[in-house]
């Protein structure tokens, strides 16, 4: 079983798959850095993405990759709207009322998609859908490697935002201290929804890479919003950096895991890490103590 040129692929497979599940991750622990809340409508949120890129696939012929220029504003202003008009408006300012929000936005999402779609499992079909490229030793399906340079690259930029915009700094200021960055004239609220909005037009490039090489249903969010949970506890709640670094080594002990344990069990070592950090150090890797 301990063959290096099966070992090397499965790890490759693990980074690919990881800057995806960082992709997703990084919009996760954005929502928390700022408004400090836990977002359960994330998995049901990507969920609507996929299905955006399905349809745009199935009905107008838009390849996955060209939807991007569509899926990523329209998840944004999903996004923003949500957290302005409907979250913002029943929490009435109340950090519990928020997760109570957002869990039922999860509910109705998932069950509207049961009602219109039914639980079918969709998947796309594409030219390069069977693609592979040689690495090394190893092979790798097309898809994946376009997969993991894409999020490389919105991550990235989503980086360069935070760091070198007004909006990323106004952004900062407000998950430093709101109360302090709303005496300066930033607009609190409206920085909460472009948090939101940019969070959502994460899950929206994630659903345009992750497409041609997986499937859709109503339910296939929930799967990734449980590794996305464990990556921004792993990295470091708040944290963008542990949120990479994070999704990068869950997605190679996942990989490794169903190597050796199969794909039923791939996961069990996800879950073990993730205990493990909550026991040894709860802050997480890149994050600072309470």
């Amino acid at each position: 079983m301990f063959d290096l040129s099966i070992l090397f692929a499965s790890v490759l497979n693990g980074i690919t798959t990881g800057a995806v599940y960082a992709l997703i991750a990084l919009g996760l622990t954005l929502i928390y850095g700022v408004l400090h809340i836990i977002n359960f409508a994330h998995g049901a949120s990507l969920m609507v993405a996929l299905y955006g890129v399905y349809f745009l696939k199935e009905k107008l012929g838009i390849d996955p990759y060209l939807a991007l220029p569509i899926m990523v504003p329209a998840m944004f202003v999903l996004g923003y709207v949500l957290q302005r008009g409907v979250i913002n408006r029943a929490s009435h300012g109340k950090d519990e009322n928020i997760l109570l929000v957002t869990l039922g936005l999860s509910i109705i999402l998932e069950n509207l998609a049961l009602l219109f779609f039914k639980s079918d499992t969709r998947n796309i079909e594409t030219a390069y859908t069977l693609t592979t490229v040689n690495i090394g030793p190893a092979m790798i399906a097309l898809p994946k490697l376009v997969s993991f340079v894409g999020a490389l690259v919105v991550s990235a930029v989503l980086l360069a935002v935070m760091r070198y915009t007004d909006l990323g700094r106004a952004i900062r200021a407000v998950a430093k201290e709101k109360h302090g960055a709303r005496l300066m004239g930033i607009d609190v609220d409206h920085v909460y929804a472009m948090c939101f909005g940019i969070g959502l037009a994460c899950l929206g490039a994630a659903a345009c890479f992750l497409l041609p090489a997986y499937y859709v249903n109503p339910l296939v969010g929930s799967g990734f919003v449980l590794v996305a949970f464990t990556i921004v506890v792993l990295g470091g709640m708040g944290s963008f950096v542990g949120a990479l670094v994070g999704g990068l080594l869950i997605g190679v002990v996942e990989s490794i895991g169903g190597l050796y344990l199969g794909e039923s069990l791939g996961q069990v070592g996800i879950f073990a890490i993730f205990i493990a950090v909550l026991l040894f150090r709860p802050q997480g890797l890149f994050g600072a103590r309470a």
